[in-house]
């Protein structure tokens, strides 16, 4: 079935798959921190300078190296140049005449993202370059953090005893190495901007595609000492003599007027900027360059609307923004750092952590903008009306919040092209609502539209072959739609199972919007998700086949884990039905609704019984109580309602849904099997684990480690005072991709033991943040002020 459908969409249609089970994207170990900031397309930079992952259109990735995108370096000693050389250790097949093969033993790379650092030690110079490379990405801030711009602050160092003239040429192509670069009538043309006595110049290479045109912008800021040149075209596909020389002879590029003349069809140009400087003997300079793109107004797959990027707010939609983006990118770079520093110092100088998590921490977050992300504003004529489609009403600060703060969304993967993929933004939300929870509520507003909508239009689902409707009335959906159709519209992009019988997806609404509310205290929000948490739960409510406060798995694989099959009550979804009802009681109480309130004390009550009796082993939890040969599995996420609990501080007292000795002892148990019994306990926890010690083979997923789900055990694990036990089991995944399989900046959802990995790039890891949630809920119970805490509370 998935086949006929696969033929069809990619050979009949021309489009892509949604998830392309027959060519997954290829690893490459190459990648670095991403450049740009949250939802206005981002651009991969890989750790030895290349330019190489493109994400402009929304949602849709490019894995190309585009080799005339260089910084080059050249070197003059008295009137004279005695080195240059383009900073990379490739030697293409085009611009044969510059000189590359830069040795790579003389370059270091370090990344924390947004920032990362590239150090050249030029050989035989006694010159050191560093170039740092610094993204907006600005937790709480909702202004700066959307700009697509990337800023390069070149520090060198002249170890010479006499001054040295050192000019730094960005290159770059007009476009992002695909065959569109050569489609004819893109152009090239000189800028200068000067505001607030701030003098930036450059060069505009304008990208006139019928779909989605877009301006690049390379520049450098002009200041004193310091002087900015640019060649308006040139040719990456030929020798590039004529640039090499140029820049060969002064140090400096010739600096044309005009534009440049379009390309015909099968044309590709390129431009560069230079910016120059005298660095005195023993001395230090500094050269601030900046890649600027704008892409404004964007079309999805479907071509039906046209939707403005946030940053559009802030610098117009006219298509013109790149000369200012440029210039507010180079004037307030300096207080982005600050601000970046401050944000990340407390953690960074926290003794107790170790580097590891303080590298996971940050670098996963490459995600939140290099998840194919999109932050759209909400047209200006947009009513209340047209968002709640027709039962959205109760919904009354719904375009208030996406007005103020537009509308985010995020692909489960690059992958896996579905945006806002809900059973998995469950765990990775964390790092939403912790650093830009306005973006959090504005997903959930979304999420809480479509709950009360519905889409009857019948669809073949490719597992089990039957006809259903894409969205049914009062169920949370799996996804806001395929970049490559119209998302928000059209949701339910995934076309695998019906997830209307998903356990898991309601009750996930049902904690998120508690745990959004005890961490911002937005009482508005609560209100106006109340009545969409008591309907989907309503809905949920008919999975309890057997009126005993426990739902039951349908026999099928109806939850995140989409290949392992679950029946009757079960760790996974009965914990999360546990907590989820324990969260209704507590927003009932809040909200002063004691009818509610009681309905779910009673079904809390039998639920917590049955869970017990029906699951709980003396150990650990039951897998599920099917009494099937794989049952009794240690399931690694068998707390994740334990999990929510905890991060909302519902775990004590009068509160507690799972006797805490019950978790612990389960907690410790996947320490010993599912941690240290799979793979000498180096990779993180497997899935599924035997009693035995054998790793769970009934599927493909049981024996699959999942690096967000182990974030999320470890953060439980940390929660219950197992701190040691968390730390040990994160570390093994963060080992396992970061170093040993180079998977730097592309996560994986899943690796097996042996060889085997799954979907690159995921939205899961982003999980680590509850990690870091669980941390400074442990320091902020330090009992007395003069002992040290564990870990700073965040600012």
């Amino acid at each position: 079935r998935y086949f006929r459908w696969w033929f069809k969409k990619t050979r009949i249609e021309k489009k892509s798959a949604f998830i392309d089970l027959l060519y997954a994207v290829p690893l490459q170990q190459i990648y670095g921190c991403p450049l740009g900031g949250i939802g206005g397309g981002t651009i991969t930079r890989g750790w030895q300078g290349e330019f190489c992952r493109w994400q402009l259109n929304p949602g849709i990735y490019h894995y190309n190296t585009v080799i005339a995108d260089q910084f080059t370096v050249c070197l003059r000693c008295k009137g004279q140049t005695v080195y240059q050389q383009v900073l990379s250790v490739e030697r293409p097949s085009t611009l044969q005449s510059w000189n590359w093969g830069y040795c790579g033993r003389y370059a270091f790379y370090h990344a924390l993202y947004p920032r990362a650092w590239m150090v050249y030690e030029l050989p035989g110079q006694n010159v050191v370059l560093t170039c740092r490379q610094v993204s907006p990405v600005i937790p709480h801030d909702y202004k700066d953090s959307s700009l697509p711009v990337g800023v390069f602050i070149w520090e060198v160092e002249n170890g010479r005893d006499e001054d040295v003239e050192v000019s730094i040429m960005f290159s770059l192509q007009n476009g992002t190495g695909t065959k569109e670069d050569r489609s004819g009538g893109h152009w090239n043309e000189p800028f200068a901007l000067e505001k607030q006595g701030e003098r930036v110049a450059g060069v505009l290479l304008h990208h006139c595609t019928c779909v989605n045109p877009f301006t690049f912008a390379i520049s450098a800021r002009e200041k004193a000492g310091t002087e900015v040149t640019h060649l308006t075209t040139f040719n990456p596909a030929g020798s590039g003599r004529e640039v090499w020389q140029d820049l060969l002879r002064d140090g400096r590029l010739d600096s044309p007027v005009g534009k440049s003349v379009p390309t015909e069809k099968g044309e590709v140009t390129a431009a560069a900027v230079c910016a120059t400087c005298r660095v005195p003997a023993h001395g230090h300079r500094t050269l601030e360059l900046a890649l600027a793109w704008d892409m404004p107004s964007v079309h999805f797959g479907s071509k039906e609307k046209l939707h403005l990027r946030r940053y559009t707010r802030f610098f117009g939609s006219g298509g013109d923004a790149a000369p200012a983006l440029s210039h507010h990118a180079l004037t307030h770079y300096e207080e982005w750092e600050r601000k970046i520093e401050a944000w990340q110092k407390p953690i960074l100088e926290n003794r107790q952590l170790p580097s590891w998590y303080k590298s996971a921490l940050f670098n996963e977050l490459y995600f939140m903008t290099d998840g194919g992300t999109i932050w759209m504003e909400l047209p200006p004529d947009c009513c209340a009306e047209e968002l709640q489609g027709p039962a959205g009403a109760g919904l009354s600060h719904l375009l208030p919040v996406l007005r103020e703060y537009g509308r985010f969304a995020y692909l489960e993967g690059q992958e896996y092209r579905m945006y806002n993929t809900y059973d998995v933004h469950f765990y990775a939300s964390f790092a939403l609502v912790m650093l830009w929870p306005k973006l959090q509520i504005s997903l959930q507003y979304d999420i809480a539209v479509t709950v009360v909508n519905e889409d009857a239009q019948p669809r073949q689902y490719l597992m089990c072959g039957q006809t259903a409707q894409v969205k049914l009335k009062n169920v949370v959906p799996h996804d806001i739609g395929d970049p490559d159709d119209e998302p928000w519209q059209r949701v339910n992009a995934y076309l695998m199972h019906d997830t209307a019988d998903w356990k898991d997806l309601n009750l996930k609404f049902v904690l998120q919007v508690y745990r959004d509310y005890h961490l911002t205290q937005d009482h508005l929000y609560l209100q106006d998700m109340w009545p969409v948490c008591q309907a989907v739960m309503e809905s949920e409510l008919k999975f309890d086949t057997d009126n005993d406060g426990l739902i039951e798995n349908g026999g099928f694989a109806d939850q995140t884990y989409d290949a392992w099959v679950v029946n009757g009550p079960s760790a996974y979804c009965g914990g999360l039905w546990l907590a989820a009802v324990c969260m209704m009681c507590k927003m009932a109480e809040l909200l002063g609704d004691a009818k509610i309130q009681q309905k779910y004390m009673d079904i809390l009550k039998k639920g917590k019984e049955a869970f017990e009796r029906m699951l709980w082993n003396g150990k650990y939890y039951n897998y599920d109580s099917s009494g099937s040969n794989t049952s009794s599995s240690i399931m690694s996420d068998q707390c994740a309602g334990q999990w929510f609990l905890g991060a909302c501080g519902l775990d004590q007292e009068g509160f507690e849904v799972f006797p805490k000795s019950h978790v612990v002892s389960a907690l410790k148990t996947i320490f010993e099997k599912n941690v240290m019994s799979f793979a000498g306990g180096t990779m993180g926890a497997v899935n599924g684990m035997r009693p035995d010690g054998v790793p769970d083979t009934s599927s493909v997923q049981s024996d699959e480690v999942w690096i967000g789900v182990v974030y999320a055990l470890a953060a439980t694990m940390i929660q219950e005072g197992l701190v040691e036990e968390g730390f040990r089991t994160a570390e093994g995944c963060y080992r396992t991709v970061w170093e040993r399989l180079g998977m730097a900046f592309q996560t994986p959802e899943a690796y097996r033991e042996k060889k085997v990995y799954r979907s690159l790039a995921y939205m899961r890891p982003l999980s680590i943040w509850s990690m870091q949630l669980a941390l400074e809920r442990r320091a902020s119970w330090a009992p007395t002020p003069t002992q040290s805490p564990q870990v700073p509370i965040r600012p």
